[in-house]
């Protein structure tokens, strides 16, 4: 668990909580261990995705994935422990209301669950071997459940210990959901031209498997076009929250130029 988790990583989710928190007028660290506990089924999630009978996947953030370097099953136990160790940040460490904290468990339980990033995964799966020829809708709900889901809910959860009206919350997730497109965007265009060193993993393993990725339906410019699109609307969503927004503005823009 310490190896994947300490490896690296951008920690887009747990700062994306921490920042949306802020907006609305609570200090960050207020959500620490709900931002944490985000990175960790985050992590789970990667220890999960890379396995064999998943994406197969030997390199991940520069080093072996968790089941090279300790074998299939302590990665798959090491995943699931991660599950119950978010669960526990929140509910023991995590300060605030008995509603708001209850509201955290099931806003963070519904974006990993079939309505999102396993729902994601299984959509992902059985789209494998489509490639170019993927539908582009089913293609954005693959994404919306498997990335955007948590994403999500990392500005929810902010919002939500922050004490965020139904509009703020509403406004967050508009942007949230966006950056959540765009970045994958971005990582099907970085699979598509990065080397193994820079990506920290195996690139071009989405098109060997005939995956269905933005690039082979949109085309590398087309794939582009859309990312700066999906930015564009998550900035502009950002326009009827109150406070300084300066920073959520910053994190979309290294998502979408994170690599260049």
């Amino acid at each position: 668990m310490r190896y994947s988790m300490l490896g690296g990583g951008k920690r887009v989710r747990p700062t994306l909580c921490m920042e949306v928190a802020r907006v609305f007028g609570a200090e960050p660290s207020v959500t620490l261990p709900s931002a944490a506990a985000i990175e960790l089924i985050h992590t789970y999630s990667l220890i999960h995705d890379d396995l064999p009978a998943m994406d197969d996947d030997d390199f991940r953030r520069g080093r072996p994935t968790a089941h090279k370097k300790y074998g299939e099953a302590m990665a798959i136990l090491a995943g699931d422990a991660f599950f119950g160790e978010a669960l526990t940040l929140i509910t023991v460490h995590q300060k605030g209301t008995c509603e708001q904290i209850l509201e955290v468990v099931r806003e963070l339980a519904g974006s990993t669950g079939v309505n999102g990033m396993v729902g994601g995964q299984v959509v992902d799966m059985d789209l494998t071997g489509v490639g170019g020829s993927a539908d582009p809708e089913a293609l954005r709900l693959i994404h919306t459940f498997k990335t955007g889901a948590l994403i999500k809910s990392s500005a929810r959860i902010g919002a939500i210990l922050a004490g965020a009206d139904a509009a703020g919350q509403k406004a967050v997730s508009d942007y949230a959901l966006e950056l959540g497109l765009c970045f994958q965007i971005v990582d099907d265009v970085l699979d598509a031209t990065s080397t193994r060193e820079a990506l920290g993993k195996s690139g071009g393993k989405d098109a060997e498997q005939g995956k269905a990725t933005f690039v082979g339906v949109y085309g590398l410019d087309g794939a582009r076009r859309e990312a700066d699109e999906s930015v564009g609307r998550a900035l502009a969503s950002l326009s009827t929250l109150p406070g300084d927004t300066s920073g959520l503005r910053e994190l979309a823009l290294f998502v979408r130029h994170r690599g260049h």
